[in-house]
């Protein structure tokens, strides 16, 4: 009986470690997208091989780009081998930003930044680069002499590290 035990487990241990190798995934959408204004914000592949692929643009990407990568990374990876479920989109509007080129994007654009010391403020993403973005914040300052604050716009400079996230807001 133990002999039978130890057989279903070592079956089971080869079946969770049966998954797609998603630096397979990887090089397949970087082909996929090779050539145009796209770029990876994240790519999952979950223990029963469903296969998330997030993507954004500095220009628009509507559905039809969306199937049309699918298609390609679909014909890079080989059903035969490993069966898989496979989801191509685009970062979400209201998702937090996860790589640089989220902040390269929105440059002028209004941001909600929530630091990892639990600081919340908004204000425009005017400057990212490869140690961190620079946000101004328009904030109430009282100057020396003046009766009343006034609101001034002041900068302020995060690494990637430092904030928890960051996300677009969307303004009707």
């Amino acid at each position: 009986m133990q002999a039978t035990e130890g057989a279903k487990v070592s079956s089971l241990l080869f079946i969770d470690t049966a998954m797609i190798d998603k630096e397979l995934v990887k090089q397949a959408v970087e082909q996929a997208i090779e050539g145009t204004d796209m770029f990876i914000v994240d790519i999952t592949v979950s223990a029963d091989n469903r296969v998330v692929v997030e993507l954004d643009s500095m220009s628009a990407m509507d559905i039809d780009t969306c199937a049309a990568i699918s298609r390609k990374v679909e014909e890079a990876l080989n059903r035969d081998v490993e069966d898989f479920e496979l989801e191509v989109g685009s970062a979400g509007l209201t998702s937090p930003f996860k790589v640089r080129q989220q902040f390269d994007k929105n440059i002028g654009n209004e941001g909600e930044v929530l630091t990892r010391d639990g600081r919340k403020f908004s204000g425009t993403l005017v400057k990212a680069d490869a140690e961190g973005f620079t946000v101004e914040v328009a904030r109430k300052v009282k100057k020396e002499g003046a009766k009343r604050p006034v609101m001034e716009l002041q900068p302020e400079t995060l690494g990637y590290g430092d904030a928890k996230t960051v996300k677009y807001i969307i303004k009707f």
